[in-house]
């Protein structure tokens, strides 16, 4: 049986373990040690070194010893500032922080969940299915350490990633892909005061652009966002230099397109009308995620959850996660729900009731 107890201090365990986005080498260790225990092969790559992290990714592989397709049960390692000093407080089920600093269900929880699965499964001696499990860092940043991830490490193709907020019985099964855009305006500086006419200033540019671009929700499938804008100075100069950082996201790949291809038409629409320049970088952050719900990795998600007497719900979401690179290099990937709330901030909750019957659901499929 599965122990509540022990799934518990596990996560509470791990924490305690700082681990921010680029600094996880101690949660790795964490990990190497707790599968070196139990006599499972793992490998840890060298990530990330890619990016400035002290991390990598891991990969373990338990043989199976019946039939069934093999599956890989996915969480990351990395948690969002800030996380240092966790003091956990429990009440009743849930478990919170002082208010202090994030608590780490995102996604220690999904980490913990499948360790304690596992455990069962082996001091059991249950007859199980090759399970792979995979450990990623850096996912919170852009998903580097995946993105840096030599796929080759794991063969096997369907996943079952532990990362979604909510209540357990959710499966997103499609998420959509994000551009990372970056616009600069140049005007002419001039004094504000004496000669402004022989001005052009980028931050009316700027804005001119802005007014003319689809902001928030655009339609169902698509958004996009405004995060940063910077520039100026001297209220007696006319700005001279302004940029603003933004994204789209959408399920759609036609759909991003042609937002990007609007957003810079309206740019240089802006920028012809005051005779000033831009210049516009933008790249693919992560492709979209989408998983064939007739797929074999879907129909047994569906089937694990109505057996735990859930209701499962299909989702398409707003967010990108490990699972959305994943799927750009032909992986199928569900993201499962496992109970935690008010992800990202210093409010962030865990209920161990739905973490525990996440658990469950992913043993069930382990045993095959």
């Amino acid at each position: 049986m599965l122990n509540r107890e022990r799934l518990q201090d596990t996560f509470i365990e791990m924490i305690k373990i700082y681990s921010p986005s680029k600094q996880e080498k101690e949660m790795c260790d964490y990990i190497l040690n707790w599968l070196s225990k139990r006599n499972i092969q793992a490998t840890i790559d060298d990530a990330g070194s890619n990016y400035g992290g002290n991390g990598g990714n891991i990969v373990a592989y338990i043989p199976g010893t019946t039939s069934g397709m093999p599956i890989c049960f996915c969480a990351h390692l990395d948690q969002i500032e800030p996380c240092e000093n966790v003091k956990p407080v429990i009440d009743g089920s849930i478990i919170k922080t002082d208010g202090t600093t994030t608590l780490g269900g995102d996604d220690k929880g999904g980490v913990a969940a499948i360790l304690e699965a596992v455990e069962d499964i082996l001091e059991s001696d249950t007859p199980h299915r090759d399970i792979y499990l995979l450990f990623t860092v850096t996912e919170e940043l852009g998903m580097l350490g995946v993105k840096n991830m030599d796929m080759s490490k794991l063969p096997c193709k369907d996943l079952i990633v532990l990362d979604s907020a909510g209540d357990t019985g959710t499966i997103a099964y499609a998420a959509p892909a994000k551009e990372h855009i970056e616009i600069t305006f140049n005007g002419k500086k001039a004094h504000a005061g004496i000669e402004p006419e022989n001005g052009i200033n980028a931050i009316v540019v700027a804005s001119k652009a802005i007014s003319k671009m689809h902001i928030g929700r655009i339609d169902e499938e698509t958004t996009s966002n405004i995060g940063e804008i910077c520039g100026g100075g001297a209220t007696n100069v006319v700005t001279d230099k302004v940029k603003f950082i933004a994204e789209i996201r959408s399920h759609s790949m036609d759909k991003l397109q042609k937002e990007v291809e609007h957003m810079e038409n309206c740019c240089k629409e802006a920028t012809d009308s005051m005779k000033a320049t831009y210049i516009m970088e933008h790249s693919i952050t992560y492709p979209t995620l989408h998983l064939d719900i007739e797929s074999d990795i879907c129909k047994i998600l569906i089937d694990a959850i109505k057996e735990e007497g859930i209701e499962p719900e299909l989702l398409k979401i707003g967010g990108g996660s490990d699972a959305n690179i994943l799927c750009g290099h032909g992986y199928r990937s569900g993201i499962i729900s496992i109970g935690m709330k008010d992800v990202h901030t210093v409010d962030e909750s865990l209920d161990i009731d739905e973490l525990c019957k996440a658990t469950r659901i992913i043993r069930r499929i382990m045993e095959g």
